[in-house]
């Protein structure tokens, strides 16, 4: 593996295979942020987590108020991002339960979450340490 470490050279592996570049990301998740906020989420937080993991380059966490809600969000995300980007999650987890959906897109991941969940797992307290993005909604 020469001078890459083992980070360096999956995230290489990563956007060679997937041709996305920290900019498409950036793109991407400002998209998941405007989908979100037009079926009225709140609270919303993107975070550049590319210094800190090597889960993803982007997180975005954001707040719907019932199940009914987050399912709206999840579906909304994933049609804009479809449309703008023609890209789908490579997998969702928790729409069945709707308490907290979490949406893997590689470079981007999406976490809705209900009010006392989002409280309970604290996601920005946990990842404090990244980069908070910058997000005015539009209205």
């Amino acid at each position: 593996m020469s001078d890459l470490t083992q980070l360096e050279y999956s995230r290489a592996q990563s956007t060679a295979t997937d041709g996305t570049s920290p900019d498409d990301a950036r793109g991407l998740i400002v998209t998941v942020a405007q989908a979100a906020e037009d079926r009225k989420a709140v609270d919303i937080v993107l975070l550049r987590v590319s210094e800190v993991s090597y889960l993803a380059d982007y997180f975005a966490i954001v707040t719907g108020f019932s199940n009914v809600q987050v399912r709206a969000i999840s579906q909304a995300i994933a049609d804009q991002v479809e449309e703008e980007w023609q890209r789908l999650p490579l997998r969702t987890q928790g729409l069945s339960d709707a308490s907290w959906v979490v949406m893997d897109y590689g470079d981007a991941i999406v976490h809705i979450l209900k009010p006392q969940e989002r409280e309970f797992y604290n996601l920005e307290a946990f990842w404090g340490h990244a980069e908070r993005i910058d997000f005015s909604p539009a209205r």
